[in-house]
């Protein structure tokens, strides 16, 4: 099981490669992905896993606020287009507003 915090790192660079995927169509997200998980020494299965494990037990909401504030931190200027995501996709849960 991956620790929380870890997850919650994972999680905002993800989110964080996503959006350069944005400005970049080009970049390989897949590969990006599989960097980070390298990175942080981590399996991909491992990761898969303890996602599950997180729904499961109701943590993951803890851990994607968690993300959320990593990704703040890093760029305050995320707010805004966070917020703009929420109010143009009203299928995100609650938690994440």
């Amino acid at each position: 099981l991956i620790a929380k915090d870890d997850m919650s790192e994972i999680i905002a660079e993800f989110a964080l490669n996503d959006q350069f995927n944005n400005f970049l169509p080009q970049s390989d997200l897949e590969n990006a992905t599989r960097l980070v998980l390298k990175r942080k020494k981590i399996k991909a299965q491992d990761f898969t896993e303890s996602y599950k494990y997180y729904i499961a037990t109701g943590d993951l909401e803890e851990i994607l606020n968690d993300a959320q504030k990593i990704i703040l931190a890093k760029d305050p200027a995320a707010k805004d287009y966070i917020d703009k995501k929420l109010k143009e996709n009203q299928n995100v849960p609650a938690f994440a507003r």
